[in-house]
């Protein structure tokens, strides 16, 4: 039974890129590697979002095409 196992990999943080959206009533933020566009808009409420920093686990987009 591996109902009790434990997932010993370490979790990897690093310090990412992401866009937070300016609405004070929203919480909605992405990856900048994940945005759909140079400068997105919120895809909650549709306000401008401003980029900053965080604390994240790694992941990998690997549907970035090159140009």
């Amino acid at each position: 039974m591996g109902f009790g196992r434990r997932n010993n990999e370490e979790i990897v943080k690093e310090e990412v890129m992401v866009w937070d959206c300016t609405s004070e009533t929203c919480k909605c933020w992405i990856r900048d590697n994940f945005k759909s566009s140079e400068t997105p808009k919120c895809p909650i409420c549709g306000s401008e979002m401003v980029k900053t920093t965080r604390e994240l686990q790694v992941v990998n987009n690997n549907s970035i095409y090159s140009k």
